[in-house]
């Protein structure tokens, strides 16, 4: 099908991307890695994002309303990579449901509602619609009907197609991203870590007795009163507890995305710091060397849970 050269609009548009990730993560993970399910391969998202945002603007002269990313998570509790792209300019999360099988339940339907208010709403005049399921058809034609043009993107297949054809059919262009684009975002997952048979792990204190000296306070100039910090047994017990709660709250699978460690995701980290501070009941922000305490304790019990020995964090 012949892709139409979207730049000769004389009045600029405004558009949104709307990107199903089920859809986009497997075609991605088949045709680059011949991947049946996501855990099989890693995805650098927030690079990926950039580079679909940057497609588009070579694609539609306008102005880009958000880039709205639909994916799913167990109880709709957002998983380490999805909190990271939550905090990424112009990106809209939306979440539907991930059941004990590991299929997404309303996604569909959060793509569909959006796609139609967005058109009802004027909010946009162009919309480049990242997906390939038959179901999303309705939705464009409602769109389509209040004036909003639909720009169909998929995924190259490995053979055949991937996109539904009634789909194909009725979106005003349609486009195909090559495996070429996409490659450079997707890579096989590691091996996980292996459990030892009679693990032997150092106690946190014994981790910890050989890392005062470079965590000692400096010592106040002449005259001056040192500001009494936190106590470190206290800052440390604290970040074995959020690690603990996180992995009732959060499920071993969320938290199992941070290893191997020891350096947390920006975001993870202040949230960690938050919800510390939270419990202490004052800040942390003066006392640098609170924030590695705690980053220890965090990595103590994440480490106890999945047995693979005590760890010394790094920022």
């Amino acid at each position: 099908m012949t892709i139409l050269d979207l730049t000769s609009h004389p009045i600029a548009a405004k558009y949104a991307v709307l990107v199903d990730v089920g859809y986009l993560y497997a075609a991605a993970g088949e045709v680059l890695l011949s991947a049946k399910e996501r855990k099989e391969y890693r995805v650098a998202a927030d690079e990926l994002i950039q580079a679909l945002q940057k497609h588009a603007e070579e694609r539609i002269h306008g102005e880009l309303l958000r880039i709205y990313w639909y994916d799913a998570a167990r109880d709709r509790v957002p998983t380490v990579d999805q909190r990271v792209i939550a905090q990424l300019p112009w990106v809209k999360v939306r979440l539907g449901n991930l059941n004990a099988r590991g299929q997404q339940k309303g996604v569909d339907a959060q793509i569909r509602s959006d796609l139609e208010a967005l058109a009802r709403h004027h909010a946009v005049s162009d919309t480049i619609l990242l997906a390939g399921d038959e179901d999303m058809v309705p939705a464009v034609e409602a769109a389509q009907a209040y004036g909003v043009r639909i720009h169909l993107w998929g995924v190259e297949p490995p053979y055949g197609t991937n996109q539904a054809e009634r789909l194909v059919w009725e979106s005003d262009t349609v486009e195909i991203i090559s495996a070429d684009f996409l490659r450079s975002f997707f890579s096989r997952a590691p091996a996980p870590v292996p459990v030892p048979a009679a693990p032997i792990a150092p106690s946190p204190a014994q981790v910890f007795a050989g890392r005062t000296a470079a965590t000692a306070k400096p010592k106040a100039p002449a005259g001056q009163v040192t500001k009494l910090g936190p106590s470190r047994p206290r800052v440390e017990e604290v970040g074995e507890h959020v690690a603990q709660k996180w992995i009732l709250t959060r499920g071993r699978d969320n938290i199992r995305d941070l290893l191997p460690g020891p350096i947390l995701p920006t975001v993870i980290d202040t949230e960690l710091l938050i919800e510390a501070e939270k419990e202490l009941g004052h800040s942390l922000r003066p006392y640098p060397e609170a924030r590695v305490w705690l980053r220890d304790g965090f990595w103590a019990r994440v480490y106890r849970e999945f047995e693979i020995g005590v760890g010394v964090s790094s920022k």
